[in-house]
């Protein structure tokens, strides 16, 4: 089974990122607004990006992750511009902070 992380753009320009095992029925769900939340309110909601995941745990992991970028990152990432994503992530760093990973 795959699991998804995606990102929609709503009517208002947002953009709303979750994840899923069945995308096609989540972005259903989404456009009929099966359910009260974000997206209901800012119809339509259109498909950006989508990424496959192994686990549900991964696919959680990437939510959460890119929920915490700022606007030009995950478009620098749906873009497929990885250079711009690094320098938007150094100057996101907090000044003399570490940017190893252990």
């Amino acid at each position: 089974m795959a699991f998804h992380t995606y990102i929609l753009r709503c009517r208002d320009g947002t953009y709303y990122v979750g994840h899923t095992d069945d995308l096609e029925r989540r972005i259903a769900e989404h456009q009929s607004a099966a359910f009260q939340g974000y997206t209901s309110r800012r119809l339509p909601a259109v498909l950006l990006w989508a990424q496959d995941f192994q686990t549900r745990d991964e696919a959680f992991a990437a939510e959460r992750k890119l929920k915490g970028w700022s606007r030009a990152k995950k478009e620098a990432m749906m873009a497929g511009d990885w250079i711009l994503v690094s320098e938007l992530a150094r100057s996101a760093s907090p000044q003399g902070a570490s940017t190893s990973s252990a």
